[in-house]
């Protein structure tokens, strides 16, 4: 058997005097490589006799083990002193501002629905929630909407094929006032609630989409009357608007569900090309603008939600979440709140942390 003992001291010598990662590697394939000498010594081990093979094979064994063992050390090191080469070449400013990283921010709808609920719980009032895949007599025979009720045609409605469990209809929620019934059944009289959520009709265009934001309010309780309706409004449009100088107007309408019903007109000014909420609406320079419905509670309503209307009286009414989001922040189609486009969220979007309160403001902006 060959002495590999001289190629050994010659390639430990080249590998510690390696002066980069390169020439390291060209010492590892010249010993360990498929044609390095180290096994080209491995490979003559095939025409040994036993006993030649078991006196040579563990001191090639060893040689390359020693190789081995030294390469991956200069290797280590290498690699040490390049990264401290870098670190010494690199220099890290901690005073610059970090880099700008992208974040969402919250849709203007559910910014509006925070602050629904910041102002009406302030007012005493908690928010109830019912399910948006409704049944016909929740959502049209127990608030007084007979079979010939326009609202029930189905241009009007989304209808499931599905029957209800009592044989009726299944449908999207045109509105909702099925929150209201569910709430009195479960709890009863007094109550006083907000039912913000999703709602369905059969209509598109800038101001109606198929799909749309409702919040409705129920308060009942003994000798309520049309007054404690216009002072909840007036105080609430006062705080969401953010203005003093609210004057509402209630208007003879007719609901179903309501008798007497109101609509509720709001006066504003024309500011450009914004329609800005305040003053009194037969002031010069000013008009009145309807924002939604209500009234006092129908009897009939009552009793079918099993409450007494001898002993409690109420009063309900509804408002647009979209529409008065659109008015408070200046935008004016209402699809684009559906759209998805980053660049209108980016502009009527809100920060995470800008939780609306009644002390900080409700509307702060992002």
């Amino acid at each position: 058997m060959t002495d590999l003992t001289p190629q050994k001291d010659a390639a430990l010598a080249a590998i510690a005097d390696a002066a980069s990662l390169e020439a390291l590697d060209e010492q590892r394939v010249a010993a360990l490589g498929k044609k390095g000498w180290v096994s080209l010594a491995l490979k003559t081990l095939g025409g040994m006799s036993p006993e030649e093979r078991q006196e040579a094979a563990p001191a090639i064994q060893a040689v390359r083990g020693e190789i081995a063992q030294a390469i991956d050390a200069k290797k280590a090191a290498l690699e040490t002193a390049e990264l401290e080469a870098q670190l010494a070449s690199e220099t890290l400013d901690l005073t610059l501002p970090a880099p700008a990283t992208p974040q969402g921010s919250i849709h203007p709808v559910s910014q509006v629905m925070d602050e629904l609920a910041e102002i009406f719980a302030d007012l005493g009032f908690s928010v109830a929630t019912g399910p948006e895949i409704e049944d016909d007599w929740h959502n049209f025979t127990a608030l007084n909407m007979d079979e010939s009720h326009p609202a029930r045609a189905m241009h009007d409605t989304f209808y499931f094929p599905d029957a209800a469990p009592d044989g009726g209809q299944m449908l999207l929620r045109t509105h909702t006032s099925p929150v209201q019934i569910r709430s009195m059944k479960e709890h009863g009289a007094p109550i006083r609630l907000i039912a913000p959520g999703r709602v369905y009709r059969s209509d598109s265009d800038a101001t109606h989409t198929p799909m749309f934001h409702q919040v409705e309010g129920l308060v009942v309780d003994r000798d309520i009357h049309l007054g404690h309706l216009k002072w909840t409004l007036e105080t609430f449009f006062k705080a969401f608007f953010e203005r003093e100088d609210i004057t509402l107007r209630l208007r003879p309408s007719y609901f179903p569900f309501t008798e007497p019903s109101v609509e509720v007109d709001v006066g504003y000014s024309n500011e450009g090309n914004r329609r800005v909420v305040g003053g009194h609406g037969d002031a010069e320079g000013h008009d009145w603008m309807e924002l939604g419905g209500s009234g006092m509670v129908n009897r009939r309503v009552l009793e079918m939600a099993g409450v007494d209307p001898d002993e409690y009286q109420g009063f309900a009414f509804g408002l647009g979440i979209d529409r008065i989001a659109m008015l408070k922040y200046g935008m004016n189609d209402l699809r684009a709140f559906f759209d998805g486009d980053p660049r209108w969220l980016s502009h009527y979007g809100f920060a995470a942390v800008d939780q609306p309160t009644l002390s900080a403001g409700v509307g702060a902006a992002s």
